[in-house]
C-alpha cells in the first residue's frame, strides 16, 4: 500500500490543489498541519530541506511540493510511484 504524507498549512492555495489533484486519483494521503504544531515544521524542514509548503512524501521519499507532483502526474510517474 502506498504511503503518501503531505505536510501543509491552511491557508495554502497550493496544499488545496495537491490534495485536490491526490482526491482525483483516488489517493488517500495523511495531512500534517504544519501552521499548528511548529516541532512539525520542523521536521519537514528536516525531511525535505524545504520551508515551502505543500511537501509531499511518497512511501518515505520526497517528491517536492505542488508544481512536483503535479509534473508527476502529467507525466504518468505518479501512477507508477502509487501502483
Amino acid at each position: 500500500m502506498t504511503e503518501i504524507i503531505m505536510y501543509t498549512t491552511e491557508s495554502c492555495s497550493y496544499c488545496v490543489r495537491a490534495k485536490q489533484l491526490l482526491a482525483t486519483k483516488k489517493l488517500h494521503y495523511q495531512e500534517i498541519r504544519i501552521d499548528l504544531d511548529s516541532k512539525k515544521r520542523e521536521e519537514m524542514e528536516r525531511l525535505s530541506g524545504r520551508r515551502t509548503v505543500p511537501q509531499i512524501f511518497i512511501n518515505g521519499h520526497p517528491i517536492g511540493g505542488y508544481d512536483d507532483l503535479f509534473a508527476l502526474s502529467q507525466s504518468g510517474k505518479l501512477d507508477n510511484l502509487t501502483a
